[in-house]
């Protein structure tokens, strides 16, 4: 893997002589940052950044680190694939269109968060199981104040899931169901008696999701992560509460009609991110952006 984005005043190199620097101090203007918090990621890039190679779990976790948001702040990041003509999925999962290096990241981005938001579909499609301690992000989770596995936060209207599942049965920390609090009260109660801890944000049966987020950090839950599905995504999207987006393009094409990695309503103004840094592997893309 090699780094094609940012490229500063200390990596960057004149191609030959003669060659000019227009380029260069182009590339080396840091990509504009949110004006109330601070970059997510070092900006430093170093020069064996930039050699195709593999990089080590420890070199993801800080280029992937969340920015300092302060004691009572907090940043969502979504983490999507998304194949050249703009499939979120084939035959309704990620993974036939994903890299051993995606996965890599993906396992990368759980292990620094404090939370993982996922949709109930998303988590009955893809199978989740609860989110289990890493020996290689321990020190830094401890370091960070974190427990040894982020929760999992499950968010639905119906509640309509299986409770005997290891995802709420036997999970490292408590799995989290956020639901509304006109939910099936049924079905609430017996995600509660499989040990789930509820989370009530929205009036309705239906979330808020600019409540979930609040609702997550009231708990201590800042450091968030959506791995959609695209419903959810488009939720956030929707609400303005989306801090960050690292978007896996996959060098693939599938046509059909695969939903896109953000679903639902249209926002009025299309929201504007800022790229924060881009890598590669094999023809696979790992961008990531924040908000402006």
């Amino acid at each position: 893997m090699r780094r094609l984005f940012p490229v500063t005043d200390q990596t960057s190199r004149p191609a030959g002589p003669g060659s000019g620097d227009r380029a260069a101090d182009a590339d080396s203007r840091p990509a504009a940052r949110p004006a109330a918090r601070p970059d997510a990621g070092s900006e430093d890039a170093r020069p064996a950044d930039f050699e195709d190679r593999e990089w080590s779990l420890d070199e993801l976790a800080e280029a992937y680190a969340y920015p300092d948001t302060g004691p009572d702040g907090h940043w969502l990041r979504a983490n999507m694939v998304s194949t050249l003509d703009g499939a979120a999925q084939h035959e309704g999962r990620s993974q036939p269109i994903s890299s051993d290096t995606d996965m890599r990241i993906f396992g990368t981005l759980r292990a620094l968060a404090d939370v993982v938001i996922a949709g109930a579909e998303t988590v009955r499609q893809e199978g989740y199981r609860p989110a289990r301690a890493r020996e290689a992000f321990a020190a830094r989770r401890a370091a960070a104040g974190q427990g040894p596995a982020p929760a999992i936060a499950v968010v639905t209207s119906g509640a309509d899931l299986h409770y005997s599942l290891p995802l709420f049965t036997s999970p490292l920390v408590p799995t989290l169901l956020v639901t509304g609090a006109g939910a099936p009260a049924g079905k609430v109660a017996e995600a509660a008696r499989a040990g789930a801890e509820i989370v009530v944000a929205g009036d309705g049966a239906a979330v808020d999701p600019a409540r979930v987020v609040r609702e997550l950090a009231d708990r201590g839950l800042r450091r968030q992560l959506t791995e959609g599905g695209p419903r959810l995504l488009g939720q956030f999207v929707a609400a303005d509460v989306l801090d960050e987006l690292c978007l896996t393009i996959s060098p693939m094409l599938t046509a059909g009609d695969a939903q896109r990695i953000a679903g639902g309503p249209g926002v009025a103004v299309p929201h504007r991110l800022a790229p924060a840094s881009v890598l590669e592997e094999a023809g696979f893309l790992f961008t990531r952006y924040r908000r402006i």
